[in-house]
């Protein structure tokens, strides 16, 4: 595997739905700290760790870079689909013959969906008020 640039470490930014995620790879034993915890200890058990650490598992990296990640914004799902994102981006710049990789697997695309706005005159985006004939 040929390494693309020699830097200290690698960077990507992930985007999903309110949350940004700042992740930084370094190469090393396969530790994940989020905003100084642990992957598992951050997320819990909601399966949301396996989520975030897809982009390791579809490029067959998965011992080999410890990632440190900043996250902002959003709820646990937003955030982790976040973290996914820029260690797809992140591992990008690792090495070019990952992008078939994470492309087939759908990871280096931001997902665009976000919360519906409110629209005057209903409840929620798209809930009206109960009707009533007469």
């Amino acid at each position: 595997m040929a390494m693309a640039r020699s830097a200290p470490y690698f960077e990507g930014t992930g985007r999903r739905k309110t949350s940004i995620a700042r992740v930084r790879l370094v190469p090393g034993d396969g530790n994940v700290i989020v905003n100084g915890k642990a992957l598992d200890e951050y997320f819990g058990r909601d399966g949301l760790a396996e989520v975030a650490n897809q982009p390791f598992v579809a490029t067959s990296t998965v011992r080999r870079f410890n990632a440190m990640v900043k996250v902002v914004g959003g709820g646990h799902s937003g955030q982790a689909g976040a973290i996914s994102h820029g260690i797809a981006r992140a591992l990008l710049q690792v090495d070019a013959a990952n992008r078939v990789a994470l492309r087939g697997a759908g990871l280096l695309t931001r997902d665009p969906r976000a919360k519906e706005r409110k629209k005057p005159g209903l409840k929620r985006a798209r809930k009206a008020p109960q009707f009533t004939k007469r």
